[in-house]
């Protein structure tokens, strides 16, 4: 009959080795699990790091889109600003030739004004009535108003520089005395055909159509006459008829005086 004691023996050997077993695997557990704890802490503090490069690569891409929407307006604006310059030197240029075209027409109406009071004055047989005289006139005036107004928006348009050459014109122009009663003038011509004189008097003195003068020979009154059109230095009246006493004619050389306004 076989001894238990080699069984016990065997026994107790598998349960020492077992227990040696479960110590070294119980090592190898807790070092593969301290192993997969860091290997945790690292991922995770490489995501921390990739998320916060992430955040500031794109914080750099907004700020240089910012930059680069900058420079672009930046370039808009200085585009815009030279197309700005060149349009105003353009109209500068324009203005200047207009100005120039507008002071040319003004000096050549101021010439037929003068030829036409010329023909006012001296009708020669066959020449156009006082009617058709004075309407060619008033017409030639009404162009030439019309171009100084054009001159002076044109001057306006252009701007600061060119205030001081309009200074003295317009001081000039509040310099401008009215028409005082005291003021004598003489008559020049005299057309006996259309009833009118033209006197030496004119808006540079202050005088205005419809305003009524007195014909004085030797200090006495002989007639009346009322203005009917002005220049800067000559002026257009009719004779009243009715106010020269029979036989009486109005001749150059007489003295006429302000009587009043007819307006």
């Amino acid at each position: 009959m076989n001894s238990p004691k080699p069984l016990l023996a065997i026994s107790v050997s598998l349960l020492l080795i077992s227990a040696v077993f479960g110590v070294l695997n119980g090592g190898k557990a807790k070092a593969l699990r301290n192993d997969v704890a860091t290997a945790t802490s690292q991922r995770e503090t490489a995501e921390r790091q990739r998320q916060s490069a992430e955040k500031n690569i794109k914080d750099r891409e907004a700020k240089v889109a910012n930059e680069v929407t900058k420079i672009a307006g930046d370039e808009s604006r200085i585009a815009s600003a030279e197309a700005e310059l060149v349009k105003t030197q353009s109209e500068k240029s324009d203005l200047q030739g207009k100005l120039q075209a507008n002071e040319a027409q003004i000096s050549e109406l101021q010439k037929h004004v003068q030829e036409m009071t010329q023909t006012s004055a001296n009708p020669n047989p066959g020449a156009p009535s006082v009617a058709e005289l004075q309407a060619q006139l008033d017409d030639a005036r009404k162009q030439l108003d019309s171009a100084e107004h054009e001159k002076t928006l044109i001057a306006e348009k252009m701007g600061p520089a060119r205030e001081p050459a309009r200074g003295p014109e317009v001081m000039v122009q509040r310099r401008e005395p009215s028409f005082h009663p005291s003021v004598r003038g003489t008559v020049l011509a005299v057309n006996q055909a259309y009833n009118f004189v033209v006197l030496n008097l004119g808006n540079r003195q202050g005088l205005e159509p419809n305003a009524e003068m007195l014909v004085l020979r030797d200090t006495v009154i002989i007639g009346k006459i009322r203005i009917s059109s002005v220049e800067p230095a000559t002026s257009i009246g009719d004779i009243l008829g009715n106010s020269l006493a029979r036989g009486v004619q109005v001749q150059p050389g007489d003295t006429v005086i302000y009587a009043g306004s007819n307006s």
